[in-house]
């Protein structure tokens, strides 16, 4: 295993990462469940950090599902509250750093602080070059497939007509990662092995690791465990080793090969 995670070379361009455990890890210790939600938040920022090293371009984060409205009102209104502190306290450092941020998600129904939030913190960064942070609130992969359709017919009624046009990479252009490639690496910390819901469309192709590090204790040495797994993977998107050293992506390969033979 590499010392620095600048070692590392460049292939892995998009990690997505679930957080899972923080309630876990604090009832664990016999504390609140915010103070995980609290520490958890730490390892965001050393995981940005990293990422930042490591020269990768796309992180993103499932930080709130559409399905965590079930939890307590008292939980949610903690993370809404942390998640508007957390942003504002942070958001000149990342912006120093060229982090551009970006909020996936429904935003109907979310408080008028936390959308002014949003929308603050992605006018500031809109310009930067740096790592493209991706934060997934309120978010679900069907909802994002959804309303893809939902803007495919809004935006280009005409398609409709003449629907057999219709190709994977037009409709993903009305996604809500249509401006960041499709992750190489999906992390879930917290000992959970399925996806929730998350980015559905997106990680058709990509590596899954899972752990049971709950994420408040997620650290540089448990990222460098996943990125070494990673780099063991071949990466073959439903060809062949040999076709593989040709072929690097999904897209590149449907140039080359028209059928599955």
């Amino acid at each position: 295993m590499q010392d620095k995670l600048e070692n590392y070379n460049l292939s892995l361009k998009h990690l997505a990462v679930v957080m899972d455990g923080n309630g876990r890890w604090a009832q664990e210790r016999g504390l609140p469940r915010n103070l995980g939600h609290e520490q958890g938040v730490e390892s965001l920022k050393n995981l940005v950090r990293n990422c930042t090293e490591m020269g990768i371009g796309f992180l993103t984060v499932f930080a709130f599902s559409s399905e965590n409205w079930a939890r307590s009102k008292s939980e949610i209104n903690f993370l809404m509250t942390l998640f508007v502190r957390t942003i504002n306290n942070e958001l000149t450092k990342l912006d120093n750093q060229g982090v551009r941020l970006t909020f996936v998600g429904d935003k109907y129904g979310l408080p008028k602080s936390l959308i002014n939030t949003m929308n603050v913190s992605e006018t500031k960064t809109r310009s930067n070059k740096g790592l493209k942070l991706n934060i997934c609130f309120n978010y679900g992969g069907k909802w994002d497939i959804v309303q893809g359709i939902k803007n495919l017919i809004k935006n280009d009624p005409d398609l409709l007509k003449n629907y057999t046009s219709l190709t994977e990479e037009i409709f993903s252009k009305y996604l809500s990662l249509s401006e960041s490639p499709s992750p190489d690496l999906f992390i879930r910390t917290g000992g959970e092995k399925r996806l929730s819901n998350f980015l559905l469309w997106d990680l058709a192709y990509t590596e899954l690791y899972f752990t049971d590090t709950f994420w408040p204790d997620f650290n540089e040495n448990h990222l460098k465990m996943a990125v070494d797994f990673y780099y063991s993977r071949k990466r073959k998107f439903g060809g062949t080793s040999e076709t593989n050293n040709l072929i690097e992506t999904p897209e590149e390969k449907r140039q080359v090969v028209k059928c599955g033979n």
